[in-house]
């Protein structure tokens, strides 16, 4: 695509939908089982939400420890992100997936089993790992093994994360109001499952054979000032995202089930607006135009958090609200990404993805420190001004960012921004 050609409107989900049609429900075995674990792996990321006072009354740690255990999962996923693209093209796509389940399994029943606050962050982060290798491969595999149709294949892949996203705060309000443990055995039990059906279902032979890529791809790509601009905008953006998710829980002041309820609540709103929204908006608006007015919304929901945050009706309202607008910056971000520059889809994803998860693991910790010395009005004015420097990122850098408003790209490039980007 040619970075000066006169500017369109328009998502490129539109050329997704047109491109190929098929019914959803015609894909193989093989493309079920990896829809099935990746409902699961985002299942994980709102999990541990519901029992974060939970684990911290039990363990005795203080609320601070607990917001580790996001910390620790984000910030090593992070940072696996460099790699994952350079170990799935050396060693296969469906080993890659197994690993990263494998791994998710061993260390969620390690950590069910634990009995002290820093072991189970240290499992966490091990978690972590296992994510990064799944979830950076299970679109493209998705993608690839579809028997019925790209366009029917990307479309479940999306309701797949939309519906982790959305139930995994209510199924860990569930299994946590009997016991903290009990979120963890879930996730242990259902991605042993899913390791089984992959090993299973999925044919190597069936798959595309990667290509390999260089181990400092990653890092040369964030020397693009278009893709750089973009995971500054992401860094920050994501800082305001898990104040609202891993800090709320705290001042809300609801048992487990409460909170899983209302952070189910908040997960349709993200997934209703990721999946459809943000496409109609795209259609008719240009992509920075889209982020420029979402992320002062964003901002604006935080802010309002701040003054509100002893109303249990205020905050859970300005949970819902932020799930709306959240859903809308995830797919819009990572579309833009795809469009930044002319390297590979794989190569910028993973760049950007990982400093995207950098600034989700600094949230947690931070906004209960500030919580804890000011007021916990202090948690979300941190979240709020986060994401005004985002907003000021992404006018600072108009001139750089004009490439992503240029033209569409085909289905499989739609999928694989969606699958880098729509993880948090």
């Amino acid at each position: 695509m040619n970075a000066h050609a006169p500017a369109q409107t328009g998502s490129s989900a539109q050329t997704g939908s047109s491109a190929q049609t098929g019914s959803i429900l015609k894909q193989s075995k093989a493309v079920w089982a990896i829809a099935f674990a990746c409902v699961v792996a985002f299942m994980g990321i709102g999990l541990v939400d519901p029992i974060l006072p939970a684990i911290a009354g039990s363990l005795k740690a203080t609320p601070a420890q607990t917001e580790l255990l996001f910390t620790s999962y984000l910030a090593v996923t992070g940072v696996a992100m460099f790699f994952t693209s350079w170990v799935s093209s050396r060693i296969g796509p469906k080993r890659t997936l197994m690993i990263g389940l494998g791994l998710i399994v061993v260390f969620s029943v390690l950590a069910a089993v634990s009995n002290d606050v820093w072991t189970i962050i240290d499992f966490r982060a091990g978690w972590g790992l296992g994510n990064a290798l799944f979830i950076s491969t299970a679109l493209a595999t998705i993608v690839g093994a579809a028997s019925g149709g790209t366009a029917s294949a990307i479309i479940l892949y999306e309701a797949a994360l939309g519906l982790g996203i959305a139930i995994g705060p209510l199924v860990g309000g569930l299994l946590g109001s009997v016991s903290w443990r009990g979120p963890f055995f879930g996730v242990t039990t259902l991605m042993a499952i899913a390791f089984i059906a992959v090993a299973v279902m999925l044919k190597s032979s069936s798959l595309e054979k990667p290509v390999p890529t260089k181990l400092s791809a990653p890092f040369r790509a964030l020397g693009r000032p278009a893709l750089a601009a973009l995971a500054a905008t992401a860094l920050f953006y994501n800082i305001g995202f898990f104040v609202l998710l891993a800090y709320t829980p705290f001042p809300l002041g609801f048992g487990a089930l409460g909170i899983g309820f209302t952070f189910f609540g908040w997960g349709v709103g993200l997934a209703v607006t990721s999946v459809w929204v943000a496409p109609m908006l795209t259609a008719r608006l240009r992509r920075t135009t889209v982020l420029r007015i979402a992320l002062p919304l964003l901002a604006l929901d935080l802010f309002a958090a701040a003054v509100v945050v002893r109303s249990q009706v205020g905050l859970i309202i300005c949970v819902i609200i932020g799930g709306l607008v959240l859903g809308v910056l995830n797919t819009v971000l990572t579309e833009c990404v795809m469009e930044a520059t002319d390297l590979p889809r794989s190569v910028a994803s993973s760049a950007y993805s990982a400093v995207r998860f950098i600034g989700g693991a600094i949230a947690p910790p931070v906004a209960t420190l500030l919580a804890d010395a000011y007021s916990p009005a202090a948690a979300y004015v941190f979240a709020g001004a986060s994401v005004t420097v985002a907003f000021v990122v992404t006018l600072v850098t108009a001139k750089v960012l004009r490439r992503v408003d240029d033209g569409e790209e085909p289905a499989r490039v739609e999928a694989e921004a969606i699958g880098a980007g729509e993880m948090v």
